[in-house]
């Protein structure tokens, strides 16, 4: 038994909750997955692990065995990074999940210079709006906008994504421009729904102006998962936009898109990296990371409120 693929495959079980999964995300067998930890078991003497058809458990001396593996597991990792000169030539897997839009419209135009920067580095980039799970699909990180609900993951605060309310030309001209954010709730206007998270459900819209606020909550008839698909919906027509200013602009440019109630403002959407709180950071997610950051800066610049008096 090799102790390090062992210790290896015990953690990604229960990191997993299934042998299953462990394997797929190890590229290896369930039954391999399932032999390394037995092996594991009698070498250590202990039971780390309770069993049953449904679900896999830890326990009491496996989940202090498993806090010092991973431990372990991150010093080597670190070790063969810093032998191999990795802290100036980072190299290896990195597998992410971003939005689509961002991937569309600034990562993807940007990853031939990143990819200059570090060519032994290889990206394995899902492009999705879906709830990932980045435990049990081994993610390395994942980028999302908005409130970040699970407490388990470590994240870094990226950008400040300032929103517009925006239509087409053609939706205007059928259904006319809103004086007021109330009659996207109260009128014949259409708002396209976006379905956040694994909940898919749309969420009202807060909209400010002097000291009034409102949370707006318009009516669809279309909602979807996925920006690019969001984006496309308004463009065609389909009803009123809330957009990332750095989705807007091109099509503001282009006549495509109108700018509405220019006098509400919408709370700014942060954007987070995040990323297992119990991993190691390596040095390939620390470049990811901050060439993330310098996009956003560069695209998505945080747009400060100008002080008065």
């Amino acid at each position: 038994m090799d102790r390090f693929d062992a210790m290896q495959a015990y953690a990604r079980v229960v990191e997993a909750g299934s042998f299953t999964r462990a394997a797929a995300t190890l590229g290896i067998s369930r039954t391999s997955a399932t032999q390394l930890v037995q092996q594991l078991e009698a070498r250590l003497g202990v039971k780390l692990l309770h069993r049953t058809t449904r679900r896999v458990t830890v326990t009491a001396d496996g989940a202090a065995y498993y806090q010092r593996a991973i431990r372990l597991l991150a010093d080597l990792d670190e070790l063969e990074a810093g032998l191999s000169q990795a802290a100036t030539a980072p190299r290896g897997r990195l597998k992410v999940d971003v939005p689509s839009p961002l991937a569309r419209m600034i990562l993807m135009p940007a990853l031939p210079a990143f990819h200059a920067r570090y060519p032994e580095l290889q990206i394995e980039m899902g492009v999705s709006d879906r709830a990932v799970d980045i435990i049990g699909d081994n993610v390395d990180c994942v980028v999302r906008g908005g409130v970040l609900a699970d407490q388990s993951l470590r994240s870094r605060h990226v950008a400040d994504l300032q929103l517009g309310l925006y239509a087409a030309p053609d939706y205007l001209a059928r259904a006319g421009i809103p004086g007021h954010p109330r009659e996207l709730e109260n009128s014949h206007h259409r708002i396209v729904g976006f379905l956040w998270g694994r909940a898919g459900k749309t969420y009202p819209v807060t909209m400010r102006r002097n000291a009034q606020s409102l949370d707006i909550d318009g009516r669809y008839v279309v909602a979807v998962d996925d920006g690019n698909a969001y984006l496309a919906a308004g463009l065609a027509g389909m009803g009123v936009l809330w957009l990332p200013h750095y989705m807007a602009l091109p099509h503001l440019a282009s006549g495509e898109l109108v700018a509405l109630l220019d006098d509400w403002q919408l709370a700014p959407m942060p954007l987070h990296i995040a990323f297992p709180s119990h991993r190691y950071v390596s040095t390939r997610l620390r470049v990811f990371i901050d060439w993330v950051v310098e996009l956003m800066a560069e695209h998505a610049p945080v747009v400060r409120p100008t002080r008065t008096g």
